[in-house]
Formats: structure tokens, sequence, C-alpha cells
């Protein structure tokens, strides 16, 4: 049995779910099918996502309720009627949306999230109902019935370890095709929740670790994972396997493909993933797994992320100070911050974090509380940092793999304000300005890749 679950972009237009069709019948293993909400189909459209945010905040503001609906409609509609199918299942989805709309006064929260997962859960109605005039046994399931239980956190909802039970008594040898909405899941008390950013991957990804999938498919619009951004860097070769690992690692400095989380749940089961492309299913694609080879290249990839401040501490004799960073970090704790990176030296330390948590007030409040608490000689914010960082399974392995990035960087004249490795050794951080990082990551690929003439990974 294999999961597939396909993006927004493989789903956002007729033609695109036409595509998707013939990648599900083309391989009788492909048992479910996780669908996310129609995304764009040209660079200035808007999601539906995004589109039934806005018709949220309408009800929730009486605004123009009718407008906004009509909109959201309309997309489905479109589809349908490219698709040949009857005005039923349009007048399903909009009777769906009216139930949904009537409940705006039980919970703000709870409300915005019913109304967000309407998309992918309308999209599953509709692509099963396309697959079933096409001749193929396929059926929508519904999270709730399927068992799919999370927390109540909403938009930031984890999943409960009895779903994995539920689902694949619900799923594992049920017959036909299956088409699972993703994004969100229900409490044990039966209230709707969604998933963090990338939450149809992380529906996907669970799918397959309960249901013990052979392999788990997510189909996005690029043929493989490149090495770096293909924005930032021209033609970067292409890695057609890195471990889970090494994924969640340039997930998190900026990759665009997962969400650093959404791999978790078919990691802890061992499922391999193959990351590849609907409009050229025939590329090989990206394998994630357990392990690799890594003797022919030990860094699989170079990554950057912007938008980060660093509050940097001086106090002299800081390092015999014993209850120092704790009392630092609580001061962080207390403002709901947290923290990226804290490298230290023995009279200075620096608390590095994502700046969109940081107000101006925020900022004054934290630097007096160390200053009056932790008597420190200095205390200064600065922003405007990227984070670029250099990933692979190999480093650990392999001397003068720091020596050889610095002297790239310094070669390129980017001035490094922290260099960070994890324990693990999987990454490599360098902290740099924000107006550096693109530079930073050209240089460090033409030295790991360019220069030791790397094939495709």
């Amino acid at each position: 049995m294999k999961v597939c679950k396909f993006g927004g972009t493989s789903l956002a237009s007729a033609e695109q779910m036409k595509k998707v069709a013939s990648i599900v019948m083309a391989d009788s293993q492909r048992k479910i099918v996780v669908v996310s909400a129609p995304g764009k189909r040209f660079k200035e459209d808007t999601k539906v996502t995004d589109l039934l945010i806005s018709l949220a905040d309408a009800a929730l503001t009486d605004g123009d309720v009718k407008e906004a609906l009509r909109l959201v409609v309309s997309r489905y509609e479109q589809i349908a009627l490219e698709l040949k199918l009857s005005s039923t299942i349009v007048s399903v989805i909009e009777d769906d949306l009216q139930s949904r709309l009537v409940t705006k006064d039980e919970g703000e929260q709870e409300f915005i999230d019913l109304m967000k997962a309407s998309g992918e859960d309308n999209c599953a109605k509709l692509f099963s109902y396309y697959m079933q005039s096409l001749g193929v046994n396929a059926h929508y399931v519904d999270p709730k019935e399927a068992g799919l239980l999370v927390s109540k956190e909403y938009g930031n909802a984890q999943v409960l370890p009895e779903a994995y039970d539920n689902l694949y008594k619900e799923l594992r040898n049920k017959e036909g095709i299956l088409i699972f909405p993703g994004f969100f899941g229900y409490t044990p008390e039966g209230t709707l929740v969604t998933f963090p950013r990338g939450g149809s991957d992380i529906t996907g990804s669970i799918v397959a670790a309960a249901v013990e999938a052979e392999l788990y498919e997510n189909f996005t619009d690029v043929d493989s994972v490149f090495a770096a951004n293909p924005n930032v860097v021209q033609n970067p070769v292409e890695i057609s396997e890195l471990t889970y690992r090494e994924m969640r690692e340039l997930s998190y400095a900026g990759f665009s493909v997962f969400h650093d989380e959404a791999l978790i749940p078919a990691f802890k089961k061992g499922v391999p993933v193959c990351i590849k492309n609907t409009n050229n299913p025939a590329a090989r694609g990206t394998m994630v797994v357990n392990e690799r080879n890594f003797m022919i290249n030990p860094v699989v990839g170079i990554a950057s992320d912007s938008g980060f401040s660093t509050i940097y501490v001086r106090k002299y004799l800081m390092n015999r100070e014993v209850g120092f960073g704790r009392r630092l970090l609580e001061i962080i704790e207390d403002e709901g911050l947290s923290y990226e990176h804290m490298p230290s030296g023995i009279d200075d330390t620096s608390v590095i974090l994502r700046g969109s948590q940081l107000t101006a007030e925020m900022e004054a409040r934290i630097v007096e509380r160390i200053e009056k608490e932790l008597h420190a000689d200095d205390v200064h914010v600065e922003h405007d940092f990227a984070m670029v960082m250099v990933v692979g399974e190999g480093m650990k392995k392999m001397v003068g793999i720091t020596a050889k990035a610095t002297a790239g960087l310094a070669r390129a004249g980017v001035n490094l304000h922290m260099i960070n490795q994890g324990s693990s050794e999987v990454s490599m951080v360098f902290g740099v300005r924000a107006t550096d990082a693109d530079k930073a990551v050209r240089e460090l690929y033409n030295d790991f890749f360019v220069a030791t003439k790397s094939p495709v990974l």
C-alpha cells in the first residue's frame, strides 16, 4: 500500500485534478490519497484557504459574507464544470459552507479552524466525486469517522497516540481508493482543530505511519529537492536521497518543500517518503530515508532563512555565576518567547530568536530586566540576521568541513556573527547579516558542490 498526498498547486484546477487522477490510477498500490485545498492557478491568484479566511473574517465582523462565499463556491464550481461533473457536488459544498457559517458564535478560534478546514474537506469530496465519475471505486473519508484524534490546540493540533490504531482499523483493509482531507483532525470531544503550517503534509505522514504504508509519496510542483534554493543558486544539483534528519534541518532553515515537523510520524514508523512532481510524475524524485550512503559528498544541502534577532548580553565573569543562563532564559520565557540558538563565551552570550516575536515594548522590558536583575554590563538587541545552514549526515565523519566553510565565507567577504554546530553534527549554522545570506549560500554551494564536481546526490 502507498499513501500519496497532493498539494494545493496539484489540485488548483480541473486540468491539475485530471493529472492527479491519472497518477493515482497508474499504480494500483496507491490506495489512500490525501488532498490539500486548491491552491493558486497562477501567480496573482488566491488560494482557497485564503478565500476561506476572508470569508471567516467577513462573518465575524458582519462584512459582505455573500460575496466572500460566492468567491469560494465559484472556485469549486469552475473545477466541477470543467470536469463535466453534475452540479450536485457544488450544492453539497455550498451547503457545507453554509452549515459552518452558522457556528460563528460558538467561539472565534473554533470557527476559524472550522472554516479553514473546509478547503481540504470539500476538495476531498469533489475529487472523490470526480474519481467516481471515471468509474473508479473511490470514497471520501471523514477524518472524524476514521478516528484522526488530535489535541485541542487551534491552529497547532498534535496527533494523539490512539489515532494511529483508529486509522489502521478504519483504513488499512478498506476497499477502493480512499480520499482523505488533509490539515485537520478532531478532539476526543468532537471539535475540529487544524494542524500548523504544512498541515496536509502532516496528515499524509500520520496516515502513512498509521496504515504502515510501503511508501509515502508527496506530490508537489518540483521534480525533486535541490541542494540549494534555485532562486539563489543557478541550476543546483538534485538530491536523489537524504535522511529524515537532513530533511528536517533543511526545512527548518528555509527549504519550502516540507514544514520541519511534517515528516515526524513517518520517520518514527520508518516509512520512506518520496517527493515527486505532479506535472512530471516520471521524474524519479527525492527519497527521504532513515539512512543513506554519504561517502559521495558529506554535505547534502545549503539553506538559509532570515528574520532573526539577537539579544546580546555581556557580564564580566559570567561563566562563574551559577544559574545565570537559567535566569536569562526565564526572562525570555516570561515574555512568551522561544529561542533558536544560544552561543556563549566566558563573559558574553547571545540569545537568537525569530524577530517576528518581538515588539519595541517587549525589547525594552527585556533589556531593563536583564540590566536590573542580572546586573549585566551591556545588553542590546540587534535585528536583520540570517541563519545559513550547511546540512549533511557525513560531516561528523569528515575532517575540515568547518574550515572549508569559513574559508569560503571569508573569500566572499561575509562577516560571521555566530557559528553553532548541533551535538548530532548533522548541521552547522552560521549567523550573518540578512543582506549577506544569498552571497553566503552561493559561496558555500560552490565550495561543496561545484568545486568538488559533485554529481546528482
